[in-house]
């Protein structure tokens, strides 16, 4: 079984430039990517992330079956840097609509997934539970839900969490 790290913080905290970090010492190296081009701003986006990899990760870009992805890579990766959970969960609940059971079921099959793969991997994601609550917005509200207890469901299983905060770590776990 390989380890697992969950690298959180808040937006432009470094968590991306973190994990590929962490990642250097590792040979066979495979990057999962669940962002979407759905608009300019993240065609740009999606476009920085590329052009800052280094070369020697493999890219897999899949929004929503991040698990079946995973257990594709089998034994050919020491690691995967899965990048993130954040858009992850934002594709899931675009996929399933209102209903929040089977974003959840997800999380777990993606917890379960992780702490039984031969490979190691560093798992980034989004503190979105330090700011203010949004009381206008459900859907929001709901999406922070949903990313909190993901977040936690990962935790649960990662050897190390990580919290980046102005592009340095700090140690959660």
């Amino acid at each position: 079984m390989g380890t697992i790290t969950l690298i959180t913080g808040g937006a432009r905290s470094g968590k991306s430039m973190q994990a590929l970090k962490l990642a250097l010492p590792y040979q066979r190296k495979f990057f999962l990517a669940t962002g979407q081009a759905l608009d300019d701003e993240m065609t740009a986006r999606i476009e920085f992330h590329r052009t800052t990899r280094p070369q020697d990760f493999q890219t897999v870009e899949e929004p929503v079956e991040v698990v079946a992805a995973l257990e594709k890579l089998g034994n050919s990766t020491d690691l995967v840097v899965l990048d993130c959970l954040t858009l992850w969960i934002s594709n899931l609940m675009q996929r399933h609509g209102m209903d929040d059971g089977p974003v959840l079921a997800e999380a777990d099959k993606l917890a379960s997934a992780l702490k039984s793969a031969p490979f190691a991997s560093i798992v980034v994601t989004d503190e979105v539970g330090a700011g203010i609550v949004p009381t206008d917005h459900a859907e929001s509200r709901r999406f922070r839900d949903l990313l909190g207890w993901t977040n936690q469901k990962i935790a649960t299983v990662a050897d190390q969490v990580l919290l980046m905060v102005t592009g340095y770590p700090l140690k959660v776990k």
